[in-house]
């Protein structure tokens, strides 16, 4: 007998994120937009470090939009960046089977992002939707402009 799709049960959520640096590495920021699609609530959070890379600052906005939520929730999830969007469908399994090693037999680079990432999707459902970076994408360009101002602090 099928399982029953939990998802329906689950709030619902849209996640937008970005994050980018000034030089790689370098100063860095991350965002996020979290929309509830039901109400239209929305909220917008960003932050910075001094000396990071693109990959983390990626990774970081992703994190906290997750952070934010308040209970396990159905969450779409838009991002610009590959090397998320790849990692949690195709890369995150193995790398947790390979003891945090890639295929190379290398280290997982940020594996303490990827770990913290790895918590948070089983709390989350997550549904990767891909977006083009710099494409006009509302959402997205709006996560661009707040990463790009919280590093501003650091040049």
């Amino acid at each position: 007998m099928p399982e029953p799709d939990q998802s329906a049960a689950l709030a619902q959520a849209r996640l937008f994120t970005d994050g980018g640096c000034s030089g790689n590495p370098g100063p860095g920021g991350w965002a996020f937009i979290l929309r509830h699609p039901p109400t239209g609530k929305e909220i917008e959070q960003f932050g910075a470090e001094q000396d990071t890379t693109n990959n983390r600052m990626e990774l970081m906005a992703v994190i906290r939009g997750l952070e934010a939520l308040k209970q396990p929730t159905a969450v779409e999830m838009f991002t610009d960046s590959v090397y998320v969007g790849r990692g949690l469908i195709d890369w995150l399994a193995r790398w947790k089977k390979n003891g945090w090693r890639t295929a190379a037999k290398k280290p997982v680079k940020n594996v303490d992002l990827w770990r913290r990432l790895d918590e948070l999707s089983g709390i989350h459902r997550i549904k990767y939707t891909p977006v083009i970076g710099h494409s006009g994408h509302p959402e997205n360009e709006r996560c661009d402009e707040l990463a790009v101002a919280a590093y501003q602090k650091f040049l």
